[in-house]
This record gives C-alpha cells, sequence and structure tokens, in this order.
C-alpha cells in the first residue's frame, strides 16, 4: 500500500522529530518492530497534537473527530492520513485490539475535561490510558507471547508517564492541567493550586509540590521494577531497546530528584552522553542473561488476552 509507506516514512520522521529518547530507543529494535513502532508512536502523537494544539473551545470536537478516526481505523476503511494507513496496518498486522488506541483516546478525553486528580490511583488510570496501553501495544509489536508479560508493559508504560508528569509539572501549569494529586499534595495546597489556576504556579507551594513529585517518583520506581521483571518475556534486541527507553526515562526522574524535586529548576534533560551510558547499561544487562535466552523457547506469537485497569494493575 503506498499511502501506508508514505505513513510509515512520515511516522519515523515525527519519531526523530519529536523524541529523541524514544527515536535513540527504536534504532536497537529489530527492522519489523521498528517500523511498527515508529508508527504506533506517530498515531499516539497525533493524537495528541490534534487536542494539545487546537484553541481549548475546540478540543471536545477535536475528541469527537478522534473517536470516528479510530472507528474508521478499527474497521479497516480507507483513511486519508498516511500515518493513519501506516497505523492501520500495524493494528492489523499485528492483532492489536481495539480496546488499547480506545483507552488511550480516553485517557486524552481526560485531559479534555480538565481533569482532577483526587488519589494516586485516579492518576494511575490516566497513566494506564495514555501510556500503559501503548506499553500493551508494543507486546504485540514485538511479538510477546506470554500473556504475563502483559502486565508489566503496561507498567513500564505508566512508570514513564508518571515521570514525565514530574518533569514537565511547569508546561502543564501552563495549560492548566494538574496532575499532582490532592492526596500527595494535601487538601489545603491541592485547593489553592486549583484556585491559582490560569496564573503562575504559586511558589509559596513548593514544598508541597516537591513532596507530591518526589511521591510520584516513588510510585515511578516502583513500577519501573514491574517493567523490569517482564523483560525476560522479550527477545535480545527488543529488551535492548525496552531497556534502552526505561532506563533514560528513569535517569530523567533521577535530575528531577537532584533538583529536590523543584519544579521552577527548568525541564529535565538526560545529555546525549548520560543517553548512551543507559544504552550501555541496558546491553550489560542484557549480556547477564544471556544464557537463559539460549534455551529459551518463547514464541513470536501475541496472547490473545486484554489487560483492562483494574486495582491490580494500579499496585505494584
Amino acid at each position: 500500500m503506498t499511502g501506508a509507506r508514505t505513513g510509515r516514512r512520515e511516522s519515523q520522521e515525527v519519531l526523530a522529530r519529536h523524541s529523541k529518547s524514544f527515536a535513540l530507543a527504536g534504532r536497537l529494535l529489530p527492522p519489523g518492530p521498528r517500523e511498527d513502532a515508529a508508527a504506533v508512536y506517530a498515531w499516539c502523537r497525533g493524537c495528541d497534537d490534534a487536542v494539545d494544539l487546537a484553541p481549548p473551545a475546540e478540543q471536545a470536537a477535536a475528541l469527537v473527530r478522534l473517536r470516528d478516526q479510530l472507528a474508521l481505523v478499527c474497521a479497516g476503511a480507507p483513511a486519508a492520513d498516511p500515518i493513519q494507513l501506516a497505523f492501520q496496518e500495524v493494528v492489523r498486522e499485528r492483532r492489536i485490539p481495539s480496546c488499547y488506541p480506545e483507552e488511550l483516546i480516553e485517557g486524552i478525553a481526560m485531559d479534555v475535561e480538565l481533569r482532577r486528580y483526587r488519589t494516586m490511583e485516579d492518576l494511575l488510570l490516566y497513566c494506564y490510558r495514555v501510556a500503559g496501553t501503548v506499553g500493551l501495544m508494543m507486546c504485540h509489536v514485538m511479538g510477546v507471547a506470554d500473556a504475563r508479560a502483559l502486565r508489566h508493559a503496561a507498567h513500564l508504560g505508566m512508570a514513564m508517564q508518571l515521570t514525565n508528569i514530574c518533569r514537565d509539572v511547569m508546561e502543564d501549569w501552563e495549560r492548566r492541567r494538574v496532575y499532582l494529586p490532592d492526596e500527595a499534595l494535601g487538601r489545603e495546597a491541592a485547593d489553592h493550586l486549583w484556585a491559582c489556576r490560569g496564573g503562575p504556579l504559586p511558589r509559596e507551594r513548593r514544598a508541597e509540590v516537591a513532596a507530591a513529585v518526589r511521591r510520584l517518583l516513588e510510585q515511578a520506581g516502583r513500577l519501573y521494577r514491574s517493567g523490569d521483571a517482564g523483560m525476560r518475556w522479550l527477545d535480545w534486541r527488543c529488551a535492548l531497546a525496552a531497556r534502552t527507553a526505561r532506563h533514560v526515562y528513569a535517569a530523567i526522574g533521577r535530575v528531577v530528584a537532584s533538583r529536590d524535586h523543584d519544579v521552577w529548576a527548568g525541564r529535565a534533560v538526560v545529555p546525549l552522553r548520560g543517553k548512551l551510558v543507559q544504552v550501555a547499561r541496558a546491553a550489560g544487562r542484557g549480556l547477564l542473561e544471556a544464557p537463559g535466552r539460549l534455551v529459551s523457547t518463547t514464541r513470536t506469537a501475541v496472547p490473545e488476552v486484554r489487560l483492562p485497569f483494574s486495582e491490580e494493575l494500579a499496585g505494584e
């Protein structure tokens, strides 16, 4: 399909332009999964941008269009957009359940609603929808056969999303979004922040915001460890790519922590040299697992299990 091939090229360009960390990890994948992963990323990024870049008054309509477009993608109907065609091809060939991209769009709907997160579990539902589902789709892209890997893959995506939230507190604030849950901030500080939306982030709440960020990073750490436990179900190249992404994102969290969780200190980044250190770290772990992989009988067929959000998934 010419349109799908164009979409795959455009997907690679979107990945390279918008996420240096995922682009680096993607280069470590085998060729087939590398192309498919880029198509998944580009489609997810397009969904985010369709809402985030729309004026607030038009975001609800943009969300309706996303749902309609996804219904056509899942039904196999022709799409005009090349990236949608590429994603449609991946959904069909990798047998990705429609419930995963549907859940992702429901997570975007939570952003449109400017949802207030009262508890950590409320926030974890959001993280599952916008990022845990990406981990689940990647299981299909990588040909994971064992359904036991799914929970760990969802946890890895959720951990990365929590890291994003901790890094982007100021950027989200500018969009009138507060992801730090009330129970992590304390009720008084949470009420104050919500009352101040639209103005500067109140510096007098620095201590409460830092404590909340610390708690989210601790939760991310537990979910990263769960993600680590699922690597044994990946082949060595997919495990290398997934571990690289995991370690780079965890390193972003460490930068945030090294600043005493001060969200006013600027965007936390990991330089290229630091990312290459994480590639080496991921490769070293892969070497330790090599003997076990030599006798592995893992099949390359995706499980027929669907993994919805649940109390068990919210736990570590």
